[in-house]
């Protein structure tokens, strides 16, 4: 059997599996329209009906039942209490309006039955004869039921929907919680994982999550809109998809950056509009630039030892020269206040250890779950000290939320296949952590959902930065760094530094530190 890059698909319900999205817009209309006529009636508020491109899509479609209910009150300036979940469907809360659509839309399904989509059925158990594994992730509480309804519940290896969100407190669309636990019950990560959806909020989620692919699918006349928040594909119709074009996309390598600086990349059919753009109109546009900067071979070339790593005169003014116009932030994983005092430059927003601890004017954070590794990480030093600490060459680097093992000085024929072993092993007797291969080193890190593409859309909401105001562009070099590159892919971009072209979630790519500081100079002269 054919191995795959990729180990997991994980399918939205409504809309994607069955078509029950446009029995939910049903409900909701009665829901709210009732609700909306109470209001005229009792309180002489003028009735504006509730519409399924103006209302439903964008504050309702894909969230969670109450949160939908919120969203749109919200956009109507109208204030009511929460409630409580057990409210009666007449009740004036969310909870309750909440309950009334939930009444209206198991009437409806009762009454007419559920459908699903034959493409969609059709990819998944093509995938499923390939060996990839299958879940489902759905804000909808009646996902079980209506799975069952139509007979294909045994299709799904795993079921992260509103019941088991509730359960174990995930947090709803656009935030990628119920995509990343489908993922990892398949034993998937989010990088080898695609998410299929057909919502504006599930495409957001998909691409919060640094997956690897997000599918839109446009049932809906919606493609600009699933483009716009986070769809690397969009298509009408699953039957567009197949395995070899999710293999391909995965095989995606870069394009040299100045080699196509005025060139428009070829177009490619149901490919996001943000990847046909020349990288002089990305740099250079009216949207003006925020920076997020690896530091070990993007800003220094990688050098033997990690404490030789230093910046140049030239770069740390050119730098300097950056930060007075722009937004800039250095993402390392390095300890942050290592990368901090190594870059010297008041003012800077800092991200060290892969985004666990992050500093800039007027605030700073340290990611609540990687406090309680750190007694971990310090018996994995202990061991790995006296388990390879007699090897020529090798190096432990000590840091507060991981350990870094690096070989880059080490006879690798005599020795490597033992690290990898002892590094292996050691990751194993620990649950909480995890390993990642870099240039040259084995990384091991907390197991947990954070990277430095979390950490840069934490510093963004921390600033309080639009996306869609602003052209965000992430430039990085290693493993560590294709987190970030597929967290901003689709709105902004990535670029990777690299003497040699290879399979990366970035758009372009440089050659070299010293490219990297001549588009400093570029896009300096030119603001």
């Amino acid at each position: 059997m054919k191995k795959y890059s990729f180990k997991s698909v994980i399918f939205d319900l409504d809309g994607v599996i069955t078509t029950t999205a446009a029995v939910h817009a049903k409900a909701w209309k009665v829901a709210f329209d009732e609700y909306l006529r109470l209001r005229e009636k009792r309180d002489h508020e003028q009735f504006k009906e509730f519409t399924h491109d103006a209302d439903y899509l964008p504050f309702v479609d894909g969230k969670p039942r109450y949160e939908g209910v919120k969203s749109f009150l919200e956009s109507r300036n109208i204030n009511i209490p929460f409630g409580d979940p057990a409210d009666s469907p007449d009740k004036e809360t969310v909870c309750g309006i909440g309950n009334k659509k939930n009444a209206e839309f198991t009437k409806i399904i009762e009454e007419d039955g559920v459908e699903v989509y034959s493409s969609t059925i059709a990819l998944i158990k093509s995938l499923k004869k390939a060996g990839v594994h299958i879940g489902v992730a759905s804000s909808s509480k009646n996902c079980q039921k209506i799975l069952q309804s139509v007979g294909i519940e045994d299709l799904f290896e795993t079921r992260v929907d509103g019941v088991v969100s509730a359960r174990i407190g995930l947090k709803g669309k656009p935030e990628a919680d119920i995509f990343v636990a489908a993922a990892r019950n398949v034993g998937a990560r989010p990088v080898d994982s695609v998410v299929v959806e057909d919502a504006v909020s599930g495409v957001a989620a998909g691409r919060n999550g640094g997956f690897g692919l997000v599918v839109g699918i446009a049932r809906k006349d919606n493609a600009s809109d699933l483009f716009d928040n986070g769809a690397d594909v969009v298509v009408s119709d699953l039957a567009q998809i197949d395995l070899e074009i999710i293999e391909k996309w995965f095989h995606r390598e870069p394009k040299p950056l100045f080699r196509v600086w005025d060139e428009l990349p070829k177009e490619e059919s149901c490919v996001n509009p943000s990847y046909r753009i020349s990288p002089k109109s990305v740099f250079l546009g009216k949207k003006k630039p925020v920076f997020f900067l690896d530091y070990d071979g993007t800003l220094t070339p990688i050098v033997s030892r990690p404490d030789l790593a230093v910046l140049s005169s030239d770069m740390k003014t050119i730098i300097k020269n950056l930060a007075d116009k722009f937004t800039v932030a250095i993402v390392s994983g390095r300890m942050r206040a290592d990368v901090e005092q190594l870059v010297g430059i008041q003012g800077l927003f800092y991200a060290g250890s892969h985004g666990f601890d992050i500093t800039g004017p007027n605030f700073s954070m340290i990611k609540e779950e990687v406090k309680a590794i750190v007694p971990v990480v310090s018996q994995v030093i202990d061991f790995l000290k006296k388990e390879l600490g007699s090897i020529d060459g090798l190096l432990v680097e000590e840091k507060k939320f991981s350990v870094a093992v690096h070989y880059r000085l080490v006879d690798e024929k005599k020795y490597l296949s033992t690290i990898r072993e002892t590094v292996n092993d050691v990751v194993g007797k620990y649950k909480a952590l995890r390993l990642m291969d870099g240039k040259k080193i084995f990384e091991i890190l907390p197991d947990i959902d954070w990277d430095k593409g979390k950490a840069i859309r934490w510093i963004m909401r921390a600033l309080g930065i639009n996306w869609s105001m602003v052209s965000v562009i992430y430039i990085g070099d290693d493993t560590t760094d294709e987190y970030a590159f597929r967290a901003i892919r689709t709105r902004g971009t990535g670029v990777l530094v690299s003497d040699k072209i290879r399979v990366s979630a970035a758009q372009f790519y440089l050659s070299s530190t010293k490219k990297v500081k001549e588009l400093f100079e570029k896009v300096i002269i030119s603001f």
